[in-house]
């Protein structure tokens, strides 16, 4: 998946792993067109770029624990939609839940540790770019688990858990159907079984799709 041309502002206090990432999205293509230390900078950058799209790591200073993810919220707050990609060594739940829930489309939240090569992270930069999901499945599991008791959710047979697993982390019918070695068509009528079960309105928008049951999902957590 191509990411040429696409506007990408970096947020990364580790000036090292800022400037990796800054050749990795230019050699590939994109145009890097701001690259920035703290989250207070980070929200003017995407309020004076409006970038295609945004990569920023969750700790930041200056208490190096959660600032990226709340200037994440706060730009998504000045520039409706602003595309995110999260970074991080761990699962931030309470900001991330937010993060996913304000159902306004690109949104992505991958672990450092876990992104296996640079064609997957390209891969999640342009999928969060178009408006759609990029997760870890750490992260889907994480931000599950805790809505699991929900009688809606245990509703749901283990075949249903596995396919809300892999929409939540952005897979296409077709990935889905991949991934779990059935047809297409079965993995249709396993996502038309959830939304039926889960109460939430058919849509043919995935992203809109994903960010409804995530956002069911960690609601009144």
């Amino acid at each position: 998946m191509s990411v040429t041309g696409l506007r990408v502002v970096i947020a990364e206090d580790s000036v090292l792993l800022r400037e990796g990432l800054a050749r990795l999205i230019e050699d590939s293509g994109a145009i890097v067109v701001a690259k920035v230390g703290d989250g207070p900078a980070f929200v003017a950058a995407c309020v004076e770029h409006r970038p295609d799209v945004s990569v920023v790591d969750v700790r930041m200073p200056p208490t190096q624990r959660d600032e990226g993810l709340r200037a994440a919220l706060e730009a998504r707050r000045r520039v409706p939609g602003s595309p995110i990609l999260v970074l991080s060594q761990y699962v931030e739940r309470q900001y991330a839940s937010e993060l996913l829930a304000d159902r306004g489309g690109g949104v992505g939240y991958l672990l450092k540790d876990r992104v296996a090569d640079v064609r997957d992270f390209l891969d999640a930069l342009q999928r969060v770019a178009s408006g759609g999901t990029a997760l870890d499945p750490e992260v889907v599991a994480q931000l599950m688990v805790r809505r699991r008791v929900d009688d809606r959710l245990t509703a749901l047979t283990p075949r249903e858990h596995e396919v809300l697993a892999l929409m939540a982390e952005g897979r296409t019918n077709a990935g889905i159907a991949e991934a779990l070695t059935i047809t297409e068509g079965a993995a249709e009528k396993h996502i038309g079984s959830i939304i039926g079960k889960l109460d939430l309105p058919d849509s043919r928008n995935d992203n809109r799709r994903v960010l409804a049951i995530l956002a069911y999902l960690d609601a009144d957590a």
